[in-house]
């Protein structure tokens, strides 16, 4: 058996169940959140019981107050509850009566601000946890936080290279970040991806809402792994999956229930007043985007060079990025910018503070001064705001191109 792999999300998970009365550590199927639940609650006084097993269901649903009652003085772990929302009731009477910290552990599959029909939210009594596939650096073992590395001092960048060529990064897409996926032949991995999709869009989603159309889902699914990263238009998804504009809202606000796509929302910063408001959307792992869209590593990796690439490039990016933010040392935002000039960022991050770190995607080796044109002229618009406009390539080495720009390979983001 494999060893388990540190998940860097755990000391802030622990941090929050000590303080607050209800922690809910949310994510995809898969992810690995019964196993993280159980590293929380190990060596704290606990009742484990998933809602997965029919007659723990069962006996939750016949009698809340009970059921959530049964830790005692410990801590009660209910992995699934999206299961039994009702659940959520009790909880929130029995927190209502002892807040003591550190009382209900809960993983979700679902969205729990998202589920149709959850009875209560458990707002100011419950704090939540996302947890994603795993990040390059957990593979690695190496604390990744690129954001905040980069915000406390840009010279990090200074003389970086690495080992990591077109190729290896292009098998790290392909892989993606589920612990199932990570030790499986290309030919297995693939089997397992497409019975994973299928399984969610036929099965889990109908145990969230009966009006759930699998076949519909499936195709806005791969709609939207075939234009990873793209910007989202709803009125052109619908046309394209051959549904109505309504109910493409309403299936897309089902895969984000889900976990399986995310959305990177437009940055606003009153620079101007015609920003263009639409997010962009991607299938939050990257190996599950680039099997849904049927782009294997031969394709991606060919020197003639994929049409697909640059966003399936980009989508990694994104996803990589946004499990950085949910430990980074300096907490920030991520965002897209985009006006109706023209003037483009792929990746915006906020700092706390309102400093900015600007991150173009491409997917070439060879930095060109026109792909710094977006990223010097916020620099010149913000000032000091903007810490650094960083483009990142498929090269090997990082190279300055003038005040506050740099072209960086992307495996910076794990390696820095």
């Amino acid at each position: 058996m494999a060893p388990l792999r540190p998940r860097h999300i755990t000391t802030f998970a622990n941090e929050a169940l000590d303080t607050f009365p209800a922690v809910i550590i949310e994510g995809a199927r898969q992810v690995g959140k019964s196993t993280t639940a159980g590293e929380l609650a190990h060596g704290r006084e606990s009742v484990v019981l998933t809602l997965d097993d029919e007659d723990v269901r069962a006996a939750a649903i016949r009698d809340p107050a009970t059921f959530v009652a049964q830790a005692g003085s410990g801590t009660l772990v209910v992995d699934e509850i999206q299961r039994a929302p009702d659940l959520l009731l009790a909880i929130k009477a029995s927190i209502d009566r002892d807040r003591r910290p550190g009382r209900f552990l809960l993983t979700g599959s679902s969205d729990m601000l998202r589920m149709p029909g959850a009875p209560e939210s458990l707002a100011g009594r419950a704090v939540t946890v996302a947890l994603d596939t795993f990040s390059q650096g957990e593979l690695l073992n190496r604390v990744d936080d690129f954001v905040s590395r980069v915000a406390n001092n840009t010279n990090v960048l200074t003389g970086f290279e690495t080992d990591f060529d077109r190729q290896a990064l292009v098998d790290r897409i392909v892989t993606g970040g589920y612990p199932e996926a990570q030790s499986l032949s290309t030919r297995m991995r693939d089997l397992w991806f497409d019975a994973y999709a299928t399984r969610l869009v036929t099965r889990d989603s109908r145990e969230l809402t009966r009006a759930s159309d699998p076949a519909r889902l499936a195709a806005l699914l791969r709609l939207i792994a075939a234009n990873q990263s793209g910007e989202l238009v709803r009125a052109r998804l619908a046309r394209d999956a051959s549904m109505p504009e309504t109910a493409a809202s309403v299936a897309l606000d089902l895969l984000q229930t889900m976990f399986l796509i995310g959305l990177l929302r437009p940055w606003t910063p009153n620079l101007t007043s015609r920003e263009v408001g639409r997010p962009k959307a991607i299938v939050m792992d990257p190996g599950l985007a680039a099997r849904l869209a049927r782009l294997p590593a031969s394709a991606l990796a060919s020197p003639l060079g994929s049409p697909h690439l640059g966003g399936q490039v980009e989508g990694f990016v994104v996803s990589e990025l946004r499990k950085q933010s949910r430990w980074a040392s300096r907490p920030h935002e991520l965002f897209h910018f985009r006006d109706r000039a023209g003037l483009e960022v792929d990746v915006v991050a906020e700092l706390d503070d309102g400093r900015v770190v600007c991150i173009e995607v491409k997917a070439g080796a060879t930095a060109k001064s026109e792909h710094f044109s977006a990223l010097a002229s916020l620099r010149d618009r913000l000032g000091d705001r903007f810490v650094a406009g960083i483009v990142l390539n498929t090269s090997q080495r990082a190279l300055p191109f003038g005040d506050r720009l740099w072209a960086v390979p992307v495996p910076a983001l794990w390696e820095v």
